[in-house]
């Protein structure tokens, strides 16, 4: 069994690309907190690279940036590519299934979706069914 779940923020704003055959595919990294403080009393957090496809890569695109607070549910996944200098190099990420919006720092020109509404409907994105919108925060601190 594949399966992982995380909650965090985004340290930055999300990349979106599209594939040779015009696939949408968004990358970013989610900051989540670690469980406990370490010794001197701070918290810590792990930086975990996500990559996303398809419909919710576009959505990911527009609707999220740096500091959006989000739940990840997806795969690990373990590649590996050869890099400029002739050595093997190893990614470690995750390929998430479901993005879930917890809480937004809205883009500024992005603030309504295609359909032309504000794309909170009774708190869930109505653009995809596994894209769920939970609340909106204006004060995120990154």
């Amino acid at each position: 069994m594949n399966k992982v779940n995380l909650v965090g923020r985004l340290t930055r704003d999300p990349e979106v690309k599209n594939t040779t055959t015009g696939k949408a595919v968004a990358t970013f990294t989610l900051a989540v907190d670690r469980r406990f403080k370490n010794k001197d009393g701070q918290k810590e957090a792990d930086f975990i690279p996500i990559v996303v496809w398809g419909k919710q890569a576009e959505f990911v695109g527009q609707y999220l940036s740096k500091g959006s607070q989000i739940g990840v549910s997806g795969r690990l996944q373990v590649r590996s590519y050869d890099g400029q200098d002739g050595q093997r190099r190893y990614v470690t990420e995750v390929v998430a299934d479901e993005v879930y919006f917890i809480s937004t720092k809205r883009k500024e020109n992005n603030g309504s979706n295609p359909n032309g509404s504000s794309g909170m409907e009774n708190g869930v994105m109505g653009l995809d069914e596994d894209f769920h919108l939970m609340a909106d925060e204006d004060d995120i601190p990154f």
